[in-house]
């Protein structure tokens, strides 16, 4: 189990300029990832090193975008002003997952620009539009060549998360209620903000070529 990527819904800019100043920011270019077709959303991935990566994701004006709990999501957060809508960790076993939260995870896949049919399962996005603090959890179907932090050599690191609300209850939602911090993720920093107005996903640094940088 480990952070695969952060998801960063559009503003009022609209997609592409909203991951481009991100992107400046990261020093790092912005590469269109495609669109999401049972979700109703598009997105731009920013790559990151160490196999992790940042995606913009914007709502599409399509019905799956009302129906998809993804979908739904991105549109309050954009709705919102946007800003970070969640983080997302990576298993190789979705089956305890499934069975903690008592479902099963769905398909998810979108065709990049560069032909390559991306195709993963994923389980947890519901609890993403109202939880932004707890992440969803993907398991990649693809091969790892494919992954989208491949699409450039980055040097820019993620290195910190800052959620809000109540601590155990995100630890008993990634299944380490009884772990150490450092079981799961040493090379992240996390901070939790005790704060139940806000449940969320708020801040995420980033060590880049010009230093520390957080948004």
């Amino acid at each position: 189990m480990r952070i695969d990527h952060v998801s960063y819904a559009a503003g009022p800019e609209g997609l592409q300029a909203t991951a481009e100043r991100l992107a400046e920011q990261l020093g790092v270019s912005p590469h269109d990832g495609g669109v999401h077709p049972r979700f109703g959303t598009r997105n731009v991935v920013i790559p990151l090193a160490d196999e992790r990566y940042v995606e913009v994701v914007e709502v599409l004006d399509h019905p799956a975008s009302d129906k998809a709990p993804f979908g739904q999501a991105v549109r309050a957060r954009s709705g919102n002003g946007g800003g970070w809508m969640a983080w997302v960790v990576a298993v190789e076993d979705l089956s305890a997952v499934e069975e903690r939260l008592g479902r099963p995870s769905v398909e998810g896949h979108r065709h990049t620009p560069e032909g390559i049919q991306l195709q993963w399962r994923q389980i947890g996005v519901l609890n993403v539009i109202d939880h932004g603090n707890r992440p969803f959890f993907v398991r990649w179907e693809s091969a790892p060549e494919h992954h989208p932090s491949r699409l450039e050599q980055s040097t820019t690191r993620l290195t910190g998360l800052t959620v809000g609300g109540d601590v155990p209850e995100v630890r008993e939602w990634l299944g380490l209620a009884d772990a150490r911090q450092g079981d799961f993720e040493s090379d992240i920093e996390f901070g939790f903000l005790e704060d139940d107005d806000c449940p969320c996903l708020t801040e995420v640094t980033f060590e880049t070529p010009r230093g520390s940088v957080t948004i």
